[in-house]
């Protein structure tokens, strides 16, 4: 007796920077051909990330879609149109202790409410980059005393990865289960509410969109990303992710720089898709 097979995957849940666009943040041809032979066959695309939602909404003209986009690591769920469905700020005590807390191990702090990034200091690191990348200019603030309700992430910014990891464990043990605290990135520590995280986004896409969590496939190349791969049916980890991260998914393809999406959705989503 042969073990039954899986069910056929109806959603591919994909996140951004390190997987669905290379490094230099560009769609592919060939992975925008990818979606487009996805939506052929009846499977669903959505998006999920650490950058707000402006900053996914020129994907979703190329790649087609029309499912929710999961901003802030699903601190907020918006339409294409940026409509807000459903936001998850952060306590209203908690955003100023974990800014102090991310600026005593000497990370550059940023904050986000709603569809605004607020930052201190135009040319701290990797501010130019971000507004490259979301295509929008963040707003400068002298400080943040004025805006810290309503946040709905926090963004903690070094290139020093001894700091970044000393950081993200002091928060984690400070805050426990008040917030949620992962890296999007190297060089990013993203603060969010403890509901936003991308393995709530499976449970609030699987809910939205009806489709049980064993029909989804996810898809990432980051530690936050693991806690997607926890919840769906399939996982799909990036050739260039950690070997850790590879080890918690189901499957591994190549690098973003080597079509590692594309070939993701060509080798292991179509084919069963004919089951």
């Amino acid at each position: 007796m042969t073990d039954a097979a899986p069910p056929p995957i109806r959603l591919l849940l994909a996140d951004v920077d390190g997987t669905l666009v290379t490094n230099d943040k560009a769609l592919t041809e060939r992975a925008i051909a990818a979606v487009h032979k996805l939506h052929d066959v009846g499977i669903a695309f959505a998006v999920t990330s650490g950058r707000p939602p402006r900053g996914m909404t020129m994907l979703s003209g190329p790649l087609a879609f029309s499912t929710p986009i999961a901003g802030f690591n699903g601190g907020i769920f918006v339409k294409p149109d940026l409509t807000i469905l459903e936001t998850h700020a952060l306590p209203p005590s908690v955003p100023l202790r974990v800014i102090e807390a991310i600026e005593a191990h000497g990370l550059d702090a940023w904050v986000y409410r709603g569809n605004d990034w607020l930052i201190r200091k135009k040319d701290a690191p990797h501010v130019a980059r971000e507004a490259w990348t979301v295509k929008f200019e963040p707003t400068v603030v002298p400080n943040f005393d004025d805006v810290l309700d309503n946040v709905v992430k926090i963004v903690g910014v070094t290139d020093d990865r001894d700091r970044m990891d000393k950081c993200v464990l002091d928060v984690q043990k400070q805050f426990g289960r008040q917030v949620s605290a992962a890296c999007s990135q190297p060089y990013y520590l993203d603060v969010t509410h403890p509901n936003a995280n991308k393995g709530a986004v499976v449970t609030w896409m699987s809910q939205h969109l009806n489709i049980p969590p064993e029909q989804i496939a996810t898809i990432g190349d980051q530690p936050s990303d693991t806690l997607m791969f926890d919840k769906s049916g399939l996982s799909i980890a990036m050739g260039n992710a950690s070997d850790q991260v590879k080890r918690d998914a189901k499957r591994v393809t190549d690098s973003n720089q080597d079509e590692g999406f594309a070939k993701a959705v060509e080798m292991f989503i179509l084919p069963a898709s004919s089951r």
